[in-house]
């Protein structure tokens, strides 16, 4: 069996960047609640950590925006732990502020002119700001006075202008967002023009603008109805690779990079979901003609020179920085996340299956099957069931390396992984398909549609119908707390990490970039005031008949731990066995590899006390 600690302890990759010429890797690397910038050769070799002091990286939790190079190959930029952006020279000596962006708050996505010279980033989600980079003369706000949130500005070739993107409230960026463009002004001055809508709008999504060599501009749009690569052309703009799969993930943050240009211009290389499962493809823009360059996930993706870089995972493999051949698709290991020691039968690919809601809708799932590769569940005897609910709730449980996943398969438990309406993952009509339905049962919504899926399980002849379970965090925490109120029949246990159990309170009280997440979910306040009370957990706690574990941190701003305070001492009034521990000093999601651990053993111990079929099942 694999151990909590062996999972909890491995290393967190994120923000990887080629070098300017394309012979060094610099990737963000996590590893004991600490986040560093490490540097890498793309032939593979030792790992030099770069970030000094101030010695911790910023780590924003989508897990991008962090550094960026400079553009003579010499440097990086980074975002301090403690805020601020940072210079440090590759060839040794202490890291400078920049000064420009001192003291200034929430600084994230720096970005570098061509040139040199200046330097861009974002403020607060607020503002783009352009500044010299070693000086605090001549800074500038770029972006509109009146735009609610921007992300991840990127340079022109020429380093006259600027692209990003940017929308408003109420919306999410995944349900209206716009590509910004803005030149140079009447006196030649980088990015002083005035802010140009170039794509998105009303009931179209846009992400990761992104200039070709050549100027021309390219990013990820849904106007097909899926999240597709797009750019400019002669006519205006158009699909480059249209398809039915998406080509990015949520915008949750700074810093995705699912798709790049080639050096010249004439390939493009991306990440394509297909069903959860993905692959990354090079694609010839003049003939269409397509190559796999690699089966995973691929995040990350930039391309100098002779390499593409990626952070690689799927469900067989631990996630790796590598170095991918554009030619042919080999590649180089230069960077490993979780420790040796993870690999064994319980890393397995899941099976997609599928069922459907009230209303006929199709739920596709991935199934997780214990036992050695998945196979011989028949003949080894039932096995208990895990549904895990994957947050946001616009999200995806994607087939990337988990280490939790693996720990609980390694324990005999199969694991569920629904894509209800509201996932992303199959196009932007079933994203949207859970507006003013989050957390309802009638009409179909998140809770109704993971409830035909507790169904479904219960009818299966290899699932022990008194060993199925449902976990979830944040918004998958909120579902599976419904699910216990709506189904105690089917659900054996459940565990909520860190749920939404109030609506109007998250309305009123959480960070500013959910602030207005269920006007668009459930309905706008205040004339949707009784509909949020009612898909609340709270409202149906007394109902919880079977036995729940709840984990929260303490300074979560996210979901404030008050809430799951309400929750539990409503099912105790109620009479149910409930079992809550806060985790002093962490927020929304855990930080600190001790949490981690604690998380999975205190779980399994809850299991294996009150679900029937659970422990030492699957045999290892």
């Amino acid at each position: 069996m694999l151990s909590a600690r062996l999972c909890a302890r491995g290393r967190v990759l994120s923000d990887a960047r080629l070098s300017p010429d394309g012979r060094s890797a610099s990737v963000v690397v996590r590893t004991h609640g600490c986040s560093e910038l490490v540097v890498v050769p793309v032939t593979g070799g030792a790992e030099l950590v770069v970030s000094g002091d101030p010695d911790a990286v910023g780590a924003h939790p989508s897990g991008g925006g962090a550094h960026c190079w400079t553009p003579d190959g010499r440097a990086l930029l980074y975002i301090g732990a403690d805020g601020g952006m940072w210079r440090v020279a590759l060839d040794g000596g202490p890291a400078l502020p920049v000064p420009a962006a001192l003291d200034r708050p929430e600084v994230w996505s720096p970005a570098v002119s061509p040139d040199g010279s200046m330097v861009a980033w974002t403020e607060e989600g607020r503002r783009v700001v352009v500044a010299p980079l070693a000086s605090t003369d001549g800074r500038r706000e770029v972006s509109g006075p009146d735009v609610d949130f921007v992300l991840d500005p990127v340079w022109s070739p020429d380093g006259s202008g600027l692209a990003w993107v940017e929308w408003d409230v109420p919306d999410m960026p995944w349900d209206a967002s716009r590509v910004v463009r803005v030149g140079p002004d009447g006196h030649g001055a980088p990015a002083g023009g005035a802010p140009e809508v170039v794509a998105g709008g009303a009931d179209v999504a846009v992400q990761q603008p992104r200039f070709g060599p050549g100027g021309r501009l390219g990013w990820v749009s849904d106007g097909t109805g899926w999240p597709n690569l797009w750019a400019e052309t002669g006519l205006g703009a158009a699909p480059l690779v249209p398809e039915e799969n998406e080509h990015a993930e949520p915008t949750w943050g700074p810093g995705q990079s699912s798709w790049c240009w080639s050096p010249d211009g004439h390939h493009v290389a991306y990440c394509r979901n297909e069903a959860g499962f993905a692959r990354l493809v090079r694609r010839d823009l003049a003939s269409g003609r397509e190559t796999t360059l690699g089966r995973g996930w691929h995040h990350r993706v930039d391309w100098r020179g002779e390499t593409i870089l990626a952070v690689r995972s799927g469900g067989v493999t631990p996630t790796q920085l590598v170095a991918v051949d554009p030619g042919g698709g080999g590649r180089v290991p230069l960077v490993r996340g979780p420790r040796l020691g993870v690999e064994g039968p319980w890393l397995v690919e899941p099976e997609p299956v599928e069922w459907r809601s009230a209303d006929g809708m199709r739920i596709p799932a991935r199934l997780y099957r214990s036992g050695a590769g998945g196979r011989g569940m028949g003949k080894r005897g039932a096995s208990p069931v895990i549904m895990w609910l994957h947050g946001g709730p616009t999200g995806q449980m994607t087939v990337t390396f988990n280490a939790r996943v693996a720990f609980f398969l390694s324990r005999g438990w199969s694991v569920l992984t629904p894509d209800f309406r509201g996932s992303t993952g199959w196009g932007r009509v079933h994203t949207q398909a859970l507006r003013g339905r989050w957390g309802s049962v009638d009409p179909p919504g998140d809770v109704a549609d993971c409830g035909a899926g507790l169904e479904w399980l219960a009818a299966q002849d290899w699932v022990r119908p008194d060993g199925i379970v449902v976990m979830g965090a944040s918004a998958g925490g909120m579902t599976a707390l419904l699910l216990m109120a709506q189904h105690p029949e089917l659900c054996a246990a459940g565990v909520d990490l860190y749920g939404v159990a109030d609506l109007a309170a998250l309305a009123a009280t959480t960070h500013r970039f959910e602030a207005h997440y269920t006007h668009h979910l459930v309905g706008p306040l205040p004339e949707s005031a009784g509909r949020h009370r009612a898909r609340s957990p709270l409202a149906v706690a007394d109902r919880i008949r079977s036995p729940l574990l709840i984990l929260h941190g303490s300074d979560d701003r996210v979901v404030p731990v008050e809430q799951s305070v309400a929750v539990r001492d409503a099912t105790l009034d109620a009479g149910n066995h409930t079992e809550m521990h806060v985790y002093e000093g962490e927020g929304h999601g855990w930080s600190r590899p001790e949490t981690v651990e604690d998380e999975l053993e205190r779980t399994v111990d809850f299991l294996e006390r009150y679900v029937a079929g659970a422990g030492g099942t699957g045999g290892y």
